[in-house]
């Protein structure tokens, strides 16, 4: 069971850091870039620190996901999936994925390419729109924490 300790911590520590990440850029680094006076300003600053935070994303996601997915191994929980009451489980799945599957796939593929072009024709639209689909991302994160947090010490919304 040593080894599912430091799986937890791991996992703990890559998701503190993973969405406190993307708490900083919504809370803090978007609304600065945001209010920036030159449009050529906003769009280099913020790729330059989003690529940044892209790297640190991209690590502490992979951290999360194989050391969450080793601790349903060893706990032989995937039945939980099938049990509404572990829903946490279900949104941190869901999250997970998403994520994922932006960094991955959507930003380097697709997104990049469409800030570029958006981002010179209209920016405050532009990233109004990134602003608020930054919130999403990071209520559904925290929901998805405090759930994760409170069924894991055996509190269940449903019984």
């Amino acid at each position: 069971m040593e080894s599912f300790t430091i799986a937890r911590v791991l996992h703990v520590i890559a998701v503190v850091l993973w969405i406190g990440g993307v708490a900083m850029v919504t809370t803090v680094i978007i609304p600065a870039v945001k209010n920036m006076k030159s449009k050529k300003d906003r769009i280099s600053t913020f790729e330059q620190i989003e690529g940044r935070f892209a790297i640190q994303a991209k690590i502490t996601t992979l951290i999360t996901g194989v050391t969450g997915f080793y601790m349903l191994y060893e706990l032989d929980a995937w039945d939980r999936y099938l049990d509404y009451r572990f829903w946490w489980i279900h949104a941190m799945t869901l999250v997970w994925i998403l994520f994922t599957l932006v960094l991955y796939v959507l930003e380097p593929l697709v997104l990049h390419k469409l800030f570029k072009k958006y981002s010179e024709e209209n920016p405050e639209k532009t990233f109004l729109f990134i602003h608020r689909a930054h919130w999403i991302l990071l209520l559904l994160s925290l929901i998805t924490t405090a759930g994760a947090v409170a069924g894991s010490h055996g509190l269940f919304l449903f019984k």
